[in-house]
């Protein structure tokens, strides 16, 4: 695991004080999983994205999503070539390793869904072809929670298709001094070197499928789940993907944590950044105030986890 957090503290040369974040992003490349990042604009959610794709020496493409972007300027389009008299797939952003969707939010449902067959099956299908997409393939998606006007809420089937969602949140002053200080003659992402490889990221997803999960563990991460879609508050509750992805994110935060098993408390660690945008409030908890992170806060209180 050298190469992982040999990765961590590279990406820590650029977004400054937010390792908890950076860890957080690094287990979603450890378990092939996707990442919505959300939090209000020039907090880092973009740089740390472009850190991570100098980190690791892989190929890192960005679609600006606006409300005139269409399916084929994601996934690509067949063109026909007059001297060979047949058409021709030319390949869109989304061939790529790493993809920054740039403000999700502003593309049309139309264009969003170009997305979820790549995001959940890791191919695209054009025109009766299918084509695989690179085996580190990522999706990182940044959106603002102001300035909503013209924008498209992500719709509950997208919004489960991602692994983790992720707030970079405001620096500490001390925080922002050291930004400060860091940026005064060159940006540090412009001297960033890759520490990693795309060989060596591949080999530590397989050590993450060999961490053990203890039964008592398992019936614990399927029991919260099962707590969400009886809670009188939401009207939705945790997906089977997601608790598949809940039971991955642990695994890979056990491995990040130097251990070969999964506990509970690295389970009620991560579940906030994977189930939380999950969860859909019912209107009228909302009105009261109440937040798909109060009420998962809640769960996790009330079920007793196993000893191990």
């Amino acid at each position: 695991m050298d190469a992982i957090h040999s990765l961590i503290e590279n990406v820590e040369k650029v977004i400054i004080g937010k390792r908890p974040i950076i860890e957080l992003a690094a287990v979603a490349l450890l378990c092939r999983g996707h990442v919505l990042m959300e939090d209000v604009p020039g907090t880092g959610k973009t740089m740390l994205v472009r850190a991570l794709a100098r980190s690791v020496a892989v190929d890192m493409k960005r679609l600006q999503c606006t409300s005139d972007l269409l399916p084929s300027d994601i996934t690509g389009v067949a063109v026909y070539n007059q001297k060979t008299a047949d058409f021709e797939f030319r390949p869109g952003p989304v061939f790529t390793h790493l993809l920054l969707a740039d403000e999700i939010n502003r593309a049309t449902p139309r264009a969003q869904s170009a997305l979820l067959e790549c995001m959940e099956e890791f191919h695209v299908s054009v025109d009766g072809c299918s084509y695989e997409l690179p085996k580190l393939f990522m999706v990182l998606a940044t959106q603002n929670p102001i300035d909503i006007a013209g924008t498209h809420a992500l719709p509950e089937a997208q919004l489960d298709r991602f692994f983790m969602r992720l707030r970079m949140e405001y620096p500490t002053l001390e925080q922002e001094m050291r930004i400060l200080a860091a940026q005064a003659q060159v940006h540090p992402i412009e001297t960033l070197l890759a520490v990693t490889s795309e060989t060596e990221i591949l080999a530590a997803r397989e050590k993450v499928k060999a961490v053990h999960i203890d039964m008592d563990v398992a019936k614990y991460i399927a029991g919260i789940s099962a707590a969400s879609r009886q809670h009188p508050d939401l009207r939705l509750g945790v997906s089977p993907r997601g608790t598949l992805a809940l039971a991955r994110g642990s695994q890979g935060l056990a491995l990040l944590r130097g251990r070969d098993f999964v506990t509970p408390d690295l389970v009620k660690t991560i579940a906030p950044a994977i189930l939380e945008h999950r969860l859909i409030v019912r209107p009228q908890a909302a009105v009261l105030g109440r937040t798909s992170g109060d009420i998962l806060s809640e769960i996790l209180n009330r079920l007793p986890p196993p000893v191990v």
